[in-house]
């Protein structure tokens, strides 16, 4: 009777650390296929964490800054027909318009530009910033 008792105990003790076994290698399995990232849309908990595109740079970046870090592209080169940063006789038409239809063709495109100048994280305050640093730069 006892050798059937030791018996029983030993396959006890081995399903015991079978399953345990089992549940490392599952937890194992799961850490590895596991999504590398989330996904955080506006209106849950985890965005109101996240900071604002233009606060992370300390806030209202100036006209230059915007000019800098996305007009320049296509205004430096006249790439796609944009007026030429400096170049009076492009801008010349184009002011003459007014400033509140360059402000529009900046924020919504115009031809060739794309709205906002592809600068998808300015505010609206921001794209202004940087059409007044091109006019006034090109007069």
């Amino acid at each position: 009777m006892k050798v059937v008792l030791n018996f029983v105990a030993a396959l006890a003790v081995a399903a015991g650390a079978a399953v345990a076994v089992a549940q490392s290698v599952d937890e194992e399995i799961a850490e590895r296929i596991a999504p590398v990232g989330s996904t955080c849309m506006q209106g849950d908990e985890c965005a109101a964490a996240a900071p604002a595109a233009s606060a992370s740079s300390g806030g209202t970046r100036s006209g230059e800054a915007v000019y800098k870090a996305s007009c320049h592209t296509c205004h430096a080169t006249g790439a796609a027909g944009a007026p030429k940063y400096g170049d009076a006789g492009a801008w010349g038409p184009r002011i003459d318009k007014g400033i509140d239809t360059l402000y529009t063709h900046a924020i919504n495109g115009f031809n060739a530009m794309p709205a906002r100048g592809l600068c998808m994280d300015c505010s609206d305050d921001e794209v202004k910033a940087a059409v007044d640093y091109m006019v006034e730069g090109s007069k």
